[in-house]
C-alpha cells in the first residue's frame, strides 16, 4: 500500500468519526429542546424520558470530542505511547452517562407513572415532536452509518460494532439506533395513554425505554472495556502484517494503543551468517513494509533471532 495513500485514509477516518459526532451532536440538541417543551405541555412520562436521554447523548458527543483532542496530546516520559487510549476512556464515561442520565432515570419515571398516573395533555405536542425526531434522528444514524463504511470491509453492522478499534462509531450508532427504537416505543405508548385514557401506558413506554438504554450501555461498555484492556489488531490487519513481514516471521504480537495507533512486536529469523550492517538494514525494510500494509501509526519492534530447528 503506498504510504501517500495510507496517509489519506487515516485523515479520511478520523474525520469520518468527527462528521458523526458532530451530525449527532446537533440532531440531539435539537431533539432534547423540543421533547422537552412537548413535555411541558403533555407532562407525559415518555416525553420527559426522552428528553433527558436527548440531553444525554449531547453530553456523550461532547465527551466523544473531549477524548478526541486529549488522545492527541504527544507522548510524554510517563506515557511514552502517547494518549490514543483516552478515546477509550471517554467511550466507557459514554457507556455510564447513557446507564445512569437515560436508563435509569427513564425507568425512575415509569415507577412515579404507575403509582401517580396522569393523562397525557396536549398529545398533538407529543406527537409533533416524535415525528420531526424520528427523521432528525434517522438523518443521523445515516451519517454514522455512511460515514462507519469504509472501516466495515463487508462486515456485518453487529459484527462491527463487536469489532471496531474506533470507539466513536460504535457510540454513535448504537446511541441513534437506541434513539430511533426509544421514539418508536415513547409514540406507541402516548399513543396508546391517550386512546385508553389510562396514563399507565405511558409508563411503560418510558419503561421500555429504560430497560432498552440500559441494555445498550452494557453492551457498550462491555465492548469498551474490552478495548480498555488491550485488544490485538483484527485478523485482517494481523495477516496483513504476517504478510509484510514474510517468511522471516517467527512469532507476532499486536496491540492497540488507541483506535489509529498500533503496537507491533515480532521475532524474525535471520541467517547466522549475515552480518549486523544487513540484519539492520533489512529490520527497516521490513519496518517500511508493515507501515505501507496497514492503515495505522505503527509503533514497531522486531527481534532479530535464530530459526530454531526441531530436533527429534
Amino acid at each position: 500500500m503506498d504510504p501517500v495513500v495510507t496517509w489519506v485514509s487515516r485523515v479520511a477516518v478520523a474525520e469520518g468519526g468527527l462528521k458523526s459526532i458532530i451530525a449527532a451532536l446537533g440532531a440531539n440538541l435539537g431533539i432534547a429542546v423540543s421533547k422537552f417543551v412537548a413535555y411541558l405541555f403533555t407532562g407525559s412520562s415518555s416525553m420527559l424520558a426522552e428528553a433527558v436521554h436527548s440531553f444525554a447523548d449531547s453530553s456523550n458527543q461532547v465527551l466523544l470530542l473531549i477524548g478526541g483532542r486529549r488522545a492527541k496530546r504527544p507522548p510524554t516520559a510517563e506515557h511514552p505511547f502517547g494518549y490514543g487510549r483516552s478515546r477509550y476512556v471517554y467511550a466507557f464515561l459514554v457507556a455510564v452517562v447513557i446507564f445512569l442520565a437515560g436508563g435509569v432515570f427513564a425507568l425512575f419515571e415509569a415507577y412515579e407513572k404507575f403509582h401517580s398516573p396522569t393523562p397525557v395533555e396536549d398529545p398533538a405536542w407529543a406527537f409533533g415532536v416524535l415525528v420531526v425526531a424520528i427523521g432528525l434522528e434517522g438523518f443521523s444514524l445515516r451519517t454514522a452509518l455512511r460515514e462507519a463504511k469504509p472501516r466495515r470491509r463487508g462486515l456485518s453492522l453487529p459484527d462491527f460494532i463487536r469489532r471496531t478499534k474506533t470507539p466513536e462509531f460504535a457510540v454513535v450508532i448504537l446511541e441513534d439506533f437506541g434513539a430511533l427504537c426509544g421514539l418508536v416505543l415513547a409514540l406507541v405508548g402516548v399513543s396508546v395513554a391517550v386512546l385508553t385514557g389510562d396514563g399507565r401506558w405511558d409508563g411503560v413506554g418510558s419503561a421500555a425505554i429504560g430497560v432498552l438504554l440500559v441494555a445498550i450501555a452494557v453492551v457498550l461498555a462491555t465492548q469498551v472495556a474490552s478495548l480498555l484492556v488491550g485488544e490485538a489488531a483484527d485478523p485482517t490487519m494481523e495477516n496483513a502484517v504476517r504478510a509484510a513481514i514474510g517468511d522471516e516471521l517467527i512469532h507476532l504480537r499486536t496491540l492497540h494503543l488507541g483506535p489509529d495507533e498500533l503496537l507491533v512486536a515480532a521475532k524474525i529469523a535471520v541467517p547466522a551468517e549475515r552480518a549486523a550492517g544487513d540484519v539492520v538494514d533489512a529490520i527497516h525494510a521490513t519496518e517500511e513494509k508493515i507501515r505501507a500494509a496497514v492503515p495505522y501509526d505503527c509503533t514497531i519492534y522486531l527481534e532479530p533471532d535464530l530459526r530454531r530447528t526441531p530436533s527429534f
